[in-house]
């Protein structure tokens, strides 16, 4: 890889280009009306502006959600918080490194089990997690404006119903 690309951003919104879910005058074919294509254009445009919205704190939606569980259950178990996000073991270890070289959270052995990990919020990370939190509610607002209430409950109601 050369260092011209290695430096550029992998992102297309960092590169200052933006992701248009239905190019004008692009026949999608069967794309367009299948659910889970929907879903994933809808995600992408999401996953961008979560990721604009939380640059000052290099958070993704992973280590917001990740800080979130520990934040909301003290003394979290490393194996459990794998299992609740649906990631293996190898990929929490890493997000809770990330999330101690950040600060936020610090990892001891839990007494009964030696082998096992207990997460704490750190002070750090719990000041943060509150400017964090703002700050994704305030991205939740804006990605949602165009729907009312009801069209909201509505949405969470039918994607719960697919997963």
């Amino acid at each position: 890889m050369s260092s011209a690309s290695a430096s550029r951003p992998r992102r297309p919104q960092a590169r200052g280009e933006a992701f248009d879910p239905h190019v004008p005058g692009v026949n999608y074919g069967a794309l367009d009306s299948l659910v889970g294509y929907a879903i994933r254009r809808a995600q992408i445009l999401i996953y961008e502006d979560f990721l604009a919205a939380l640059e000052p704190w290099d958070i993704t939606p992973q280590r917001f959600s990740a800080l979130t569980l520990v934040a909301k259950n003290p003394d979290l178990k490393l194996t459990d918080l794998a299992r609740i996000l649906g990631i293996a073991r190898s990929g929490a270890v890493q997000l809770v490194n990330q999330l101690e070289v950040m600060g936020y959270v610090t990892r001891s052995e839990v007494k009964e089990d030696k082998r096992a990990y207990a997460l704490t919020m750190t002070a750090a990370g719990r000041r943060a997690h509150a400017s964090i939190t703002q700050a994704v509610r305030a991205h939740d607002d804006r990605i949602s404006a165009s729907l009312s209430t009801a069209e909201r409950e509505q949405l969470f109601a039918l994607l719960a119903r697919l997963g």
